[in-house]
Parts: C-alpha cells; structure tokens; sequence
C-alpha cells in the first residue's frame, strides 16, 4: 500500500512541474509555477527520504513494511 501511496505521490509531483510550465508559457506568470515546482520538489524530497536507506542500510519504508508484518 504504500508503495501505491508513493508512486501517487511521484505522479503529482510530475503533474505539477507540467502543469507549472504550462501555466508559465501560457500566461508569463511567476509567482504560480514557481510555488508548483516548489511544491513538487518537496514531494520528491519526501519520497526520497522514505525510500533512501540510512547509515544502517535500511529505508524507513522497509522498517515500515517489516513491523507490519511481524
């Protein structure tokens, strides 16, 4: 499941950048692509810091998917 939850996530984060170049050709418009791009960095920032394993070589995803189930 969250493996679907990130993905989602990756597929908006791309949706936004297309939507903010759209929106800043369409219009010349700053102030609106810039915060959409920003936003989207932040998801995959999010994403990354789920997926990325730590110093002991475990992603917190996986700590995640092993307490379920255990």
């Amino acid at each position: 499941m969250t493996d679907i939850v990130l993905s989602i996530v990756m597929l908006a984060a791309l949706a936004l950048v297309a939507g903010a170049v759209s929106l800043w050709r369409r219009t010349g418009e700053v102030k609106n692509p810039a915060l959409m791009v920003f936003l989207a960095v932040i998801a995959v920032v999010n994403v990354l810091i789920w997926t990325l394993p730590s110093t002991d070589g475990q992603a917190p995803i996986e700590q995640i998917k092993a307490a379920g189930k255990g």
